[in-house]
């Protein structure tokens, strides 16, 4: 990938070493970047250790970056507080001058109920997260990017939901939908400032998330674990779901220099499993 050497990449929601976040960095770091590693830190009424980066995870996936080569700091954010994603920006710019590459990975994908089950407080906290945390860290680091000038990448993790409906995840689909509005819009608007505006569309993948995912669906279908991985595998043109690493290597892509006149794309990366 070229022009990726020395850039600053961050990535909200990417404190658990086997989540996709960590696995973005992991190749953002071979690619050369200094990376920040950035999740919530602390769990709250929600949002409970087994589903967020807590500070001791965070600091191991940094110090993983390190080993790669790559200087790295870990920066707790919560992505639903402006004065919180504030502090990460000034952070990011006191320690290395400058922020060229945002990915908003930052996501909640494990509240899942029927939609007539689903509580007030669980679509807000999807869609503070989801959605309104990439509009607040795009706001931040695009306004870092452009008083820089050097242009900027934007990359936003969406989904296969993001195009597709699923059942009894309402508030995630609305927010993934809304994800690409974001993109498409903003795009629109940085173009002029040499600052390009993506999202990546992932089928599954089985992270810590995934396997809660699996775990819900096959149980609501009266399926056995096996039995539900096996159907998804044979509707799946590529004949799996997609890796961690499938994802971070179409980031890499839009983040680097070969990708400077693609803008405002929301890019599938689903084995063929979704095409439009």
């Amino acid at each position: 990938m070229q022009g990726l050497a020395g850039k600053v990449a961050v990535c909200t929601g990417s404190g658990r070493d086997n989540g996709l976040g960590a696995a973005i960095l992991r190749r953002l770091a071979d690619e050369g970047c200094r990376i920040v590693v950035s999740d919530l830190g602390a769990p709250d009424k929600l949002l409970d250790s087994d589903d967020i980066g807590v500070t001791d995870e965070m600091e191991a996936v940094a110090e993983d970056m390190r080993k790669r080569g790559a200087e790295s700091i870990a920066v707790p954010c919560d992505v639903r507080s402006e004065s919180s994603v504030h502090q990460l920006f000034d952070t990011i710019v006191e320690k290395f001058g400058q922020v060229d590459i945002l990915v908003n990975n930052a996501g909640i994908g494990y509240l899942m109920r029927g939609f007539q089950d689903v509580s007030l407080d669980e679509w807000k906290v999807v869609l503070d997260v989801n959605l309104t945390g990439a509009f607040l860290c795009t706001q931040h680091a695009a306004g870092h990017m452009i008083k820089a000038g050097n242009g900027g990448r934007i990359i936003n993790i969406a989904s296969q939901a993001a195009k597709s409906g699923f059942p009894h995840l309402a508030a995630y689909v609305a927010s993934k939908h809304g994800m690409v509005g974001l993109t498409r819009s903003n795009a629109i608007e940085f173009g002029e400032h040499n600052i390009t505006v993506n999202a990546v569309c992932p089928n599954h993948v089985t992270t810590g998330l995934g396997a809660k995912q699996n775990e819900y669906y096959s149980k609501l279908r009266g399926q056995t674990l096996e039995e539900f991985m096996s159907a998804m595998r044979k509707r799946i043109p590529l004949g799996r779901p997609g890796l961690p690493e499938d994802t971070a290597a179409a980031v890499a892509y839009l983040a680097s220099d070969d990708a400077r006149y693609i803008t405002g794309e929301a890019l599938n990366v689903s084995g063929g499993e979704e095409m439009h």
